[in-house]
């Protein structure tokens, strides 16, 4: 990749280092359609590849006879991989999970590799615009039509890769995963590839470029790379291909001493005494605990606002001890440590609750408990989005009694725990993986969302989309239930003037006749949501309402689209189109 993308690039390098790789024995080869420096350089690491293994290939083949005028290809022995599905927006990496972007980037991947084989074609990555199924079906078509031999997965999880399974013959998944990152390994997916014998590819196996200088820091891999007459990063690549026979490292060489050493690492057998000094076990998967103290560790996961806090309380009434990173600091991970010391010293009911959003996260809980003989059950709170959304807004304005801009939003993430902005949260819903028995837990319980009954006011309120007022008829839509009757008029106005909305405000009293009206709009500009005031999130009525004290139950929104009655929905109000 990087001999593609960084601005240093250098061509003849690269051809010298794919050359000595082919010598050296090394096989597989990485690319994608995406490796260059924007969306004008596409297809350039492919471009490099295939002249490089050409070249390579003639050099070796003239050696050994090839007849005068013979077309001279790659060596039979190199399989290229090459990925397709992801854009380059102002040399940005945006996926593009679509049917026609995935076919499309397919056949510019063999135009660029002319006449190099593709051996396996990977989508770079879920686009969460695009319904998964949609993506895994397109990957099946370039099977079908006999474009590529083989397809795959790239930067999924065992979620996804499970779903795949159900559509298309996946041959090979691409993660990360090396020596300083067993996400992969604590996530599920080394074992599920070992399960249906299925590659996986570990990209970045020596920890990407900014750890990879500093494996041979790390005393316990020196001192066994040491014994073993190899370097750091030859003992870290041999620790990574030892875990399981399903694992492929790509380790990205840049020199051809580099892909020399590459290739050493894979002829290197470790030890079990020289892997065990290394300390990075494998995950074992246990069987739920049944320690007969009745000693139970409830973990509660869910997206931010999902309601985490409140059900955590609940437990600590009942005399849980509540571990906490927002409380106490530190990492998930330091929590579980805590969690083991806890039960250690005889703690026997603990309730954790930050946002276990992935298997690999967990994972560190439920080991810790299982070392000390404790089941863990696991509460999903399954929060809709929009009440997540509505939660976090209260808790912002209960917090700061306004909605904080989204350059207010950016210094707060750094000092207030929950205050995110609304793509932070979004993020993490894509993240989201489920729950699962084969996690190790001993149960687990899915909460369908409920919101507790607010205190009931007596004043109502109306929410009015400023569109909704240019509709025929809109007169009859907006209520008169009282001169003190609050209304507000909102909309999305980029850069808009103060007064922007004053002409809405202006009709509004002149229909009703009577009453509050206010009006208030998201000034901020496009692209993906920085604040919780653009509509149709819920940050403008929410504040209108806890301004003026309406009861949102008894309260309407009058609009003029799906989003408005999703929003009438989420906030709990009755909707009226326009």
């Amino acid at each position: 990749m990087r001999f593609s993308t960084e601005a240093a690039r250098d061509d003849g390098l690269a051809a010298e280092t794919i050359a000595a790789a082919l010598e050296a024995g090394i096989t597989v080869f990485d690319t994608a359609h995406a490796y260059g420096q924007g969306e004008n350089d596409l297809g350039r690491g492919e471009r490099l590849l295939a002249r490089a293994l050409t070249r390579a290939g003639a050099r070796a083949r003239t050696g050994a006879g090839t007849p005068r005028g013979a077309r001279a290809g790659a060596p039979r022995r190199a399989r290229v991989i090459t990925k397709g599905g992801m854009t380059r927006p102002a040399g940005a990496w945006v996926p593009d999970g679509r049917a026609k972007a995935i076919l499309r980037d397919c056949e510019a991947s063999l135009t660029a590799l002319d006449g190099v084989a593709i051996d396996l074609y990977l989508l770079h990555a879920p686009d969460p615009r695009t319904p998964w199924r949609t993506s895994l079906r397109a990957l099946k078509r370039l099977l079908d039509e006999g474009l590529v031999p083989r397809v795959g997965l790239s930067n999924v999880n065992r979620g996804q890769l499970d779903d795949a399974l159900e559509i298309l013959p996946v041959a090979a998944i691409q993660v990360a995963l090396s020596f300083q990152d067993d996400r992969a390994l604590r996530a599920g997916l080394v074992e599920r590839c070992e399960e249906v014998g299925i590659a996986l590819i570990a990209h970045s196996p020596l920890g990407g470029p900014r750890r990879a200088g500093g494996l041979a820091r790390h005393a316990a891999l020196a001192d066994a790379a040491a014994s073993c007459a190899a370097t750091a990063a030859e003992l870290a690549l041999a620790w990574l291909l030892q875990l399981s026979p399903e694992i492929v490292a790509i380790p990205g060489a840049r020199r051809p001493e580099t892909a020399r050493s590459a290739a050493r690492a894979a002829a290197l057998m470790l030890a079990p005494e020289t892997t065990a000094a290394l300390h990075v076990p494998r995950p074992i998967r246990r069987a739920p605990s049944r320690r007969s103290d009745h000693a139970s560790v409830v973990l509660v996961m869910g997206i931010p606002g999902a309601g985490k806090t409140r059900l955590a309380e609940e437990y600590r009434a009942r005399g849980y001890l509540r571990l906490n990173r927002d409380e106490r600091g530190g990492a998930l991970r330091d929590l579980a440590e805590e969690l083991e010391r806890r039960l250690g010293q005889g703690t026997p009911r603990i309730v954790l609750d930050n946002t276990y959003l992935t298997r690999s996260a967990r994972s560190y809980v439920v080991d810790a408990a299982a070392r000390r003989g404790v089941p863990v059950r696991c509460v999903w709170l399954e929060t809709p989005l929009a009440q997540a959304q509505v939660n976090l807004v209260e808790r912002l304005l209960e917090r700061f009694g306004v909605l904080p801009t989204p350059e207010q939003l950016r210094e707060l993430a750094r000092r207030e725990p929950g205050a995110l902005a609304p793509t932070q949260q979004m993020r993490a819903l894509r993240e989201l993986e489920p729950p699962s028995l084969d996690e190790g837990f001993a149960t687990v319980e899915v909460m369908p969302f409920t919101r507790t009954p607010p205190v009931r006011r007596t004043r109502t309120g109306v929410f009015i989309a400023a569109s909704a007022l240019c509709a025929p008829g809109h007169e009859q839509a907006l209520e008169q239930p009282g001169a003190e009757t609050p209304y507000l008029v909102f909309d999305w106005i980029p850069h808009g003037a103060a007064d922007a909305l004053e002409p809405m405000v202006a009709r509004v009293r002149a229909t009703v006749g009577t009453g509050l009206v206010e009006a208030a709009f998201c000034p901020h500009g496009g692209g993906p949501p920085r604040c919780w005031c653009r509509p149709p999130l819920p940050g403008l009525p929410l504040a209108f309402a806890r301004s003026h004290g309406i009861d949102l139950a008894g309260s309407v929104l009058i609009g003029t689209s799906a989003a408005h009655r999703t929003l009438a929905r989420a906030l709990g109000v009755r909707y009226k189109p326009a």
